[in-house]
Order: C-alpha cells, then sequence, then structure tokens
C-alpha cells in the first residue's frame, strides 16, 4: 500500500519537495487552489499551474494538463483540487508521465478530492497517495515545529 497518512511521512515529502503542480489552479484569488498555490510559492516552491483556462497564473507559465507540462520540469507533487469525478483522469495522467519520464510524483488530492477508483489507480502503479489533506495545512505545521 503506497497511501501516505503518518505526519512523518508528509513531513517528509513537503521537505523533499521542491515543485508542485497545482492540478486546477484558478485565478480567482478566493478560490482555495489559488490561495493554496499563493502560499506555498511564497513558500518557496516552484509552483506548476494546471487549467486549460489560463496561459499564465502567479507569474508562472499554466499549461492545460499534467501531459502538456515539459518533461524539463520534474514535478515532485501533483496536488488536485479537481472535482472528485475527475480526480482518476488526473491519476491516469500522473501515471501516464511517471511511466514516460521515470520519475513518479506524488498525488496529493484535497479534502474532498479523492476518489476510491483514483486511490487504487495511483496504488497499482506505484505511486504515493495523499488524501483529504490541505497542502498548505499541512505546511504551516512544518512551520511551526
Amino acid at each position: 500500500m503506497v497511501h501516505v497518512s503518518s505526519r512523518l511521512e508528509i513531513e517528509q515529502i513537503l521537505r523533499a519537495a521542491r515543485v508542485i503542480a497545482i492540478v486546477g489552479c484558478s485565478d480567482d484569488p478566493s478560490r482555495p487552489s489559488h490561495r493554496v498555490a499563493r502560499y506555498l510559492q511564497d513558500a518557496g516552491y516552484r509552483i506548476v499551474p494546471v487549467n486549460p483556462n489560463h496561459e499564465e497564473l502567479l507569474g508562472e507559465v499554466c499549461y492545460a494538463s499534467l501531459t502538456v507540462v515539459p518533461e524539463s520540469i520534474e514535478i515532485d507533487i501533483v496536488d488536485i483540487f479537481r472535482h472528485p469525478s475527475h480526480t482518476s483522469a488526473m491519476v491516469r495522467d500522473v501515471i501516464e508521465r511517471s511511466e514516460r519520464l521515470g520519475r513518479r510524483p506524488v498525488v496529493w488530492t484535497q479534502i474532498g478530492v479523492s476518489s476510491a477508483e483514483a486511490r487504487s489507480m495511483a496504488d497499482a502503479a506505484g505511486l504515493r497517495y495523499v488524501t483529504n489533506r490541505c497542502s498548505m495545512v499541512e505546511h504551516g505545521r512544518l512551520t511551526e515545529e
């Protein structure tokens, strides 16, 4: 099982990560995806916004999907903000990218975003999978300690 649930594992993932793809990143500052992306960016991570409706977000090139993010960008975490009905498709994109590039990012699903199918797909592909956790909240815990 590659489901990540312990606080120690979460800390290790966040400490090791440098690049975080924000799938479903919004241009609306009131949306959680925008707030979390800005927070992570301010915390020193490079964010890679993924949203087919924008060319740029938060000063970064925005990509239509994970499958078109350049191979030279080594994504450590794929942070998903899409509706649970889309999560499996996002995990398929992560699997496709990881098989093509030989790198295995962590799949991180925000609170209420996961699906059983997506989790099973990630498990079968050997991807670590974080569910029902906010990356901003979890990172905030690191800075409190």
